[in-house]
């Protein structure tokens, strides 16, 4: 039986397209508080990152400007935040109230934030919003080498303040540049294979363990 030359060609045409066809998009909202420009400028950094991974749709929010349906909306989302008195922002936490709480399970999180000095609360706050997306049910993601929290910012202490407003040292920013190529790479990953939100399984009952009758002491 004669081979068909222009369906072999064409069979290979589609397997060709089939493997080339681009990944699926994901969407990624960096959200972020900043007062003196430190954290506007980590944000910046991160979401740059989050954008060199291809297909990703980033959307760079301050939290005031940030909706529930821009949460809905992302694979993954970013939160940033200044160190105040070894925790977050209250904007910051008062922008956690408004989260749309259950249904935002299975989106990757991950946090940054700036502080003014060496072991200025950092780590601290990195671990009260990581926390906090815990609660709403994200697979939060750490950094990279030395931010296995997310990425930390000095902006005050030498020598790492630098001059001009909102200036951040550049080690500091390719640090938010990493964080935000990693999360965008772990949507990626996890998008397709997001289950949609059910009802949480109930609490298992706790039962108190019987009690035994005491023996006296001789």
């Amino acid at each position: 039986m004669p081979i068909n030359r222009s369906v072999i060609g064409g069979f290979l045409a589609v397997l060709l397209l089939c493997f080339s066809a681009p990944a699926r998009a994901q969407n990624v909202v960096v959200t972020y508080y900043s007062r003196t420009g430190h954290t506007k400028a980590m944000a910046e950094a991160v979401a740059k990152g989050a954008r060199s991974v291809p297909g990703a749709h980033v959307r760079l929010l301050t939290i005031d400007k940030t909706a529930a349906n821009d949460l809905l909306w992302a694979d993954a989302i970013i939160l940033g935040s200044p160190v105040y008195n070894a925790n977050a922002a209250p904007p910051v936490l008062e922008s956690l109230l408004k989260w749309p709480f259950g249904r935002l399970q299975n989106r990757v999180g991950a946090v940054f934030v700036t502080g003014g000095w060496i072991s200025g609360g950092q780590e601290l706050t990195e671990m009260h919003l990581v926390a906090s997306m815990l609660e709403f049910g994200l697979i939060v993601v750490g950094g990279e080498g030395p931010a296995p929290f997310g990425a930390a910012a000095i902006t005050e202490e030498p020598p790492f303040d630098r001059k001009g407003k909102g200036a951040v040292d550049p080690q500091f920013l390719a640090r938010g540049e990493a964080l935000g190529h990693r999360v965008a790479e772990v949507a990626l990953w996890l998008r397709s294979g997001r289950p949609q939100p059910t009802e949480p399984m109930p609490a298992p009952t706790v039962r108190p363990p019987a009690a035994t009758p005491s023996k006296s002491s001789h």
